[in-house]
């Protein structure tokens, strides 16, 4: 694979930059904050392969599939965050939303050399977590030629998953290599070749969209909250008996009954205050619903 960067637009160098260390702090400051303002309009540029694909991944997801994100350095590391986030937010079962990084977890918070180079590898990682036809692979490069990704994409097609390639470069290897192609093109970096800045905000904006669409697509949420979120603490448990006083309008007191009476599960405490059914009429109506609360709800005679 060619190592050339001239061709690279997340590579370039921007001659009218080349003494920005001589500029005042305010000044460096106000031109990122101009730089980052492009990268929406070029994620915006981007949304209808960006919607494609998360149709595909939800329906993939919705029989039993993971999301798995695959990537090397700053990429994968986005990937990694983007995926850590799910359970507490959406309640995602272990191993539901995945993120590997190249080098594995060690390569977090330090280079793996030579990790990012091998396309086996990314074969090998998948082939660990025994990858079928049900699965998402989204493989992430600010380059999209980064063999780790780009090997991710490819080793995972050919067993039959839906493949995403996210990008910032047009033309790429990654984005030919998969099902769906997503080239956010957020033009050179403040500092020559540092993706961790524009092409690192296109990407988190972009894994945020999958994770979260996605989730909406599965039922995870009650128009906009976040009625499958895991009350792990107290400030979760907080937001548990807020998300369903906002949900149903119910006072504090039988907020907290049926909270009590579901477990905890705030789904299933707005469907039985909604819906007026015991805990266990809950269960069932949302197993028959696959999740979906505005289903289950349907079920229950509430329109």
């Amino acid at each position: 694979m060619s190592t050339d960067f001239d061709s690279l637009t997340t590579e370039a160098h921007r001659p009218e930059l080349a003494e920005i260390d001589q500029r005042s702090t305010l000044d460096i400051a106000r031109a990122m904050n101009a730089e980052d303002a492009l990268v929406p309009a070029a994620v915006a540029a981007q949304l209808p392969s960006i919607a494609a694909a998360i149709d595909a991944a939800a329906e993939r997801m919705a029989r039993g599939g993971r999301l798995l994100y695959l990537g090397a350095g700053t990429a994968g590391r986005l990937g990694v965050l983007d995926a850590s986030e799910c359970p507490p937010t959406f309640n995602t079962e272990p191993g539901e939303v995945m993120g590997l990084i190249a080098g594995g977890p060690e390569a977090m918070v330090s280079a793996v050399e030579g990790a990012e180079d091998s396309e086996a590898l990314a074969a090998a990682d998948l082939d660990a977590l025994g990858v079928t036809a049900d699965d998402v692979v989204v493989g992430v490069s600010a380059s999209g030629r980064t063999p780790y990704a780009v090997g991710a994409v490819r080793h995972a097609r050919a067993r039959g998953a839906l493949t995403v390639g996210l990008s910032c470069n047009p033309g790429s290897p990654l984005a030919a290599a998969a099902d769906h192609g997503i080239e956010v093109v957020v033009g050179p970096e403040l500092i020559a070749g540092s993706t961790r800045l524009k092409a690192g905000t296109a990407q988190k904006l972009v894994l945020n969209m999958i994770s979260t669409i996605s989730m909406i697509r599965l039922g995870k949420t009650y128009g906009n909250l976040m009625v499958d979120v895991r009350a792990s603490n107290e400030k979760l448990r907080a937001r548990s008996r807020r998300i369903v006083h906002l949900a149903t309008g119910a006072p504090d007191a039988a907020v907290e009954e049926a909270l009590t009476a579901t477990g905890g599960e705030v789904k299933n405490a707005i469907l039985t205050i909604l819906g007026k059914v015991d805990a266990d009429t809950a269960v069932r109506l949302l197993a028959e619903s696959h999740g979906h609360l505005r289903s289950a709800l349907a079920a229950a005679g509430v329109r």
